[in-house]
């Protein structure tokens, strides 16, 4: 196989393996993210180089991004949750509120 092949064939398994959905959970936990990004940079960084030092260096980008993205993720799944358990909430009652904190009763 020619370099290109190899390098490309890489940088789409990674990508793709990384890209997978996960389980939303208010975990705070970006371990999942971080070893997947310095997975992945790590293959694509030896590739792109040919060296251990390449390798290293793509190793701690990839997991610094992966990190964020974790990070991120896990800001977006918190929000989720709090949204769901304030629906929850005012499920039981004849009134909805607004998101301004106004009560709006149900005509039945």
């Amino acid at each position: 196989m020619t370099r290109l092949t190899l390098f490309a064939g890489t940088a789409l398994l990674a990508f793709s393996i990384s890209a997978m959905p996960a389980a939303a959970a208010c975990n705070r936990d970006t371990s999942t993210e971080t070893v997947l990004g310095a997975g992945s940079g790590a293959a694509v960084g030896g590739l792109a180089s040919h060296s251990i030092a390449g390798a290293a260096v793509g190793g701690v980008a990839g997991g610094l991004i992966g990190h964020s993205i974790g990070k991120s993720n896990n800001r977006e799944d918190c929000r989720r949750q709090a949204r769901a358990e304030e629906r929850e909430r005012y499920r039981d009652h004849d009134y909805w509120v607004d998101r301004y904190g106004d009560r709006h009763y149900d005509k039945d």
